[in-house]
């Protein structure tokens, strides 16, 4: 029998595990930086298995080591461990969902209870072959993934592990279930926030004459910067500008002191993404001063997220596991204009990051990421849960 015949037959032997696993991280979300519970029941998963678990200080993410005991590579496979503040439908694309969010107002609704489960099947599985590698797999359980908020943290405890590769995995609606995306080269957008205040002199509604309106200054601050968008950045290095929210006064006859414009940049160029955070700062400036106002930047106006850009030679390799286990499964697609804090991992070891497809027109999964019907079968979980294992062993196998 075959390795990857193995693997199948050890994924079809915990399929009530990966159902159950999945159902109980689903019905009990919780927010980033706030995964308690999550991260609680992860680590006695990790224990049981005879998995070595280090906590990431200040944070709830954590590693779990294991350790084959004999010389070799060290891989990292890396699952994000939060959920959205998004209230859940109870029903999906076609008919009602198999589990529900159990906590009023969260919910998995970008699939990271499945990137847990898959993290910990694959664990267990590689646990019970260990006789196949050498070296050690660090599984990293990721705190805060929709905020950014654990990423540093995290890259700083695995500074010293030695890591000679980093392997991510994130569900995508886009492509049918049981196919991947492995993209050569950059994979998510850098993302840059924006965040300006504007600050006048309000008053009553019937004197406009007579106080300076942040809101009229924030229109044109918003009017001008999409004109310099057009004029003054690189065509060939594209940085989408997305305005949120424009927030101000409460009432139709008072204006109000303070405007506030929230939006983000994302880029693939880093370079160039600096320039239009410079041309912001500028045109906020002037423009605000032009209409009597001032201006301030919040901390928010920085980079939060680099590009995700996966390593070729890496990318190549994975695509050669899938070929090995599930043939004619690879889907070419484009880059995402989202953003992933996994972009953190490449400074510390070449890294790839794949996308497993959850769309089934038949079942009713197939709605975005981050809506309220979005929902996956679990059975396409067998298949990340197979590339993953597949490649840890090639990888782990492979002495170049």
């Amino acid at each position: 029998m075959s390795i990857s015949d193995v693997i199948k037959e050890k994924i079809e032997e915990n399929h009530n595990n990966i159902v159950a696993t999945r159902a109980y991280l689903h019905e009990r979300p919780e927010v980033s930086s706030k995964e308690y519970e999550t991260s609680k029941y992860l680590k006695e998963r990790c224990r049981d298995l005879g998995l070595v678990v280090e906590d990431v200080e200040g944070s709830t993410g954590f590693t779990a080591l294991l350790d084959t005991g004999k010389p070799g590579k060290t891989l990292g496979i890396r699952s994000d461990i939060d959920a959205l503040a998004i209230k859940e439908n109870p029903y999906n694309l076609k008919r009602k969902k198999k589990v529900i969010s159990k906590n009023e107002g969260v919910s998995h609704a970008c699939g990271h209870d499945s990137h847990m489960t898959i993290s910990l099947v694959t664990a267990k599985i590689l646990s019970e072959l260990k006789e196949e590698i050498s070296g050690k797999v660090y599984f990293i359980f990721e705190e805060a993934e929709e905020t950014g908020a654990g990423i540093e943290k995290m890259v700083e405890h695995l500074r010293d592990k030695g890591l000679d590769a980093v392997y991510g995995n994130h569900q995508t609606p886009k492509i049918d279930s049981g196919y991947f995306n492995i993209v050569r080269g950059p994979l998510y957008a850098g993302c840059a926030g924006l965040e300006i205040e504007v600050i006048g002199e309000g008053g009553h509604g019937s004197r406009p004459d007579k106080v300076t309106n942040p809101l009229i200054a924030a229109s044109h601050i918003v009017t001008n910067l999409n004109s310099a968008w057009n004029n003054q950045l690189d065509i060939e290095k594209p940085v989408t500008l997305g305005i949120g929210a424009i927030v101000g006064g409460s009432a139709p006859n008072v204006i109000p002191d303070r405007a506030t414009i929230r939006g983000t940049l994302r880029f693939f160029d880093l370079d160039e993404a600096k320039k239009a955070m410079t041309l912001v700062r500028n045109i906020a400036t002037l423009v605000g001063e032009a209409h009597g106002c001032r201006v301030e930047f919040s901390d928010y106006n920085r980079v939060v997220a680099e590009e995700v850009v996966n390593d070729l030679d890496l990318a190549d390799f994975t695509r050669n596991s899938l070929e090995s286990i599930y043939p004619n499964r690879l889907i070419e697609c484009e880059p995402s204009w989202g953003s992933e804090s996994f972009y953190g991992y490449a400074k510390l070891a070449p890294s790839v990051y794949t996308q497993f497809g959850i769309r089934d027109e038949e079942f009713g999964s197939g709605s975005d990421s981050h809506t309220d019907k979005f929902d996956l079968d679990e059975k396409v979980i067998d298949y990340p849960i197979g590339l993953v294992t597949k490649f840890a062993i090639d990888f782990l196998k492979n002495n170049k």
